[in-house]
């Protein structure tokens, strides 16, 4: 009697587990990618053609020019605004029995790739990209071959879009051949290129480039700078330098080829003015020049001006005071002028008065 019960038990848990797998299958999403422009036919899972569905698109209806032919949904002249989570439903009870995601894309083309060693002679590197969006994932299959055999190539860990490549040998006469095929879920394009090893030497520009006035000296520039720090081996692979610069009032660039040496003194630059100074590299043999560094600003030694000394008096204003007056020297009210008349009868008066009591 146990063993009925516990095969029973078995064969409830399994009809459970199968059923829950079925609608599992059922919630999950499938993706499905169309070409653009295209008409898209979308099936409600394995439902029979007289299976009456409903669709919604994001959670809602079905807006966008769209026929129904049983549980398929075709969907006309396809573009982005296409994109999302389609799910149907059979009818009458409104079960759910499909998600499908749709992505709208374009097959990828040929992409185009260059290669260049910064690092010689350690390896270079190749790196690729598509002119136009296939708005859609795309992957890169990269080959390289050597000499009539395929070389390792390793993906670079920041770059997704760029592989790194060690040198087999040096100097060597044989080209190398690099593939790159662009793979999306509705194409793929690839492309080839050959070259030579001493065509992509190509430095990094040269790397902390100073630029210093000197004293008195009021039309020199000390420039100097270090070699990119990428270049792996710059005694037995020597650099050679290129220095241009130019009053920033100026358009035209005044240029200076340098052998190995990472100085070089400007003796004819304009007193007083600003300088843009910029330097590139290359290999002594082979190769192409690097492009121009961090561009430095400087301006010669200027003298220091004299401090001016003024000659000429400043009139500041002055404040009036009214002082006190000393009584002792307030001037005297003035008496009447006296006539001369007056002054005559004066002093003839006793005598007159004489003679007048002489003759009484």
């Amino acid at each position: 009697m146990a063993n009925l019960v516990t095969s029973l038990c078995c064969v409830v848990l399994a009809a459970v587990v199968v059923a829950y797998a079925q609608r599992r299958s059922q919630l999950v999403s499938r993706n499905q990618y169309e070409r653009m422009g295209s008409d898209v036919t979308m099936q409600c899972g394995s439902l029979d053609n007289d299976a009456s569905v409903s669709w919604k698109v994001n959670g809602t209806d079905v807006k966008a020019q769209h026929r129904l032919e049983g549980p398929r949904l075709i969907l006309t002249q396809v573009d982005l605004s296409h994109n999302g989570l389609y799910s149907c439903f059979q009818n009458p009870h409104g079960e759910r029995r499909d998600t499908i995601l749709l992505h709208i894309g374009i097959p990828p083309r040929e992409p185009t790739v260059t290669c260049r060693s910064n690092t010689y002679p350690k390896g270079f590197y190749c790196s690729w990209h598509q002119l136009h969006s296939t708005y859609i994932p795309t992957t890169f299959e990269v080959d390289v071959q050597h000499n009539q055999r395929s070389l390792e190539v390793q993906k670079d860990s920041v770059h997704k879009n760029r592989c790194h490549v060690r040198f087999p040998e040096v100097f060597s006469s044989f080209p190398y051949k690099v593939n790159v095929t662009a793979v999306n879920a509705l194409g793929k394009a690839f492309s080839t290129i050959s070259f030579e090893e001493s065509s992509i030497v190509k430095p990094d520009p040269p790397e902390r480039v100073t630029a210093t006035p000197i004293r008195f000296n009021p039309r020199r520039l000390e420039v100097s700078w270090h070699s990119p720090a990428t270049w792996p081996d710059i005694d037995n692979f020597p650099l050679k330098y290129f220095l241009r610069y130019r009053p920033l009032i100026r358009e035209q660039w005044q240029h200076v080829e340098l052998s190995d040496s990472t100085s070089h003194t400007i003796t004819d630059a304009y007193a007083g003015k600003e300088y843009i100074i910029q330097v590139a590299a290359k290999d002594t043999e082979i190769g192409t020049w690097s492009d121009w560094s961090v561009a430095v600003h400087a301006t010669p030694w200027i003298e220091d001006p004299l401090p001016i000394t003024s000659t000429t008096e400043v009139d500041f204003p002055t404040e009036t005071k009214t002082s006190p007056i000393p009584s002792s020297n307030a001037p005297q009210k003035a008496e009447p002028p006296v006539g001369r008349a007056a002054r005559v009868l004066t002093f003839f008066s006793p005598l007159l008065l004489g003679m007048l009591l002489l003759f009484m």
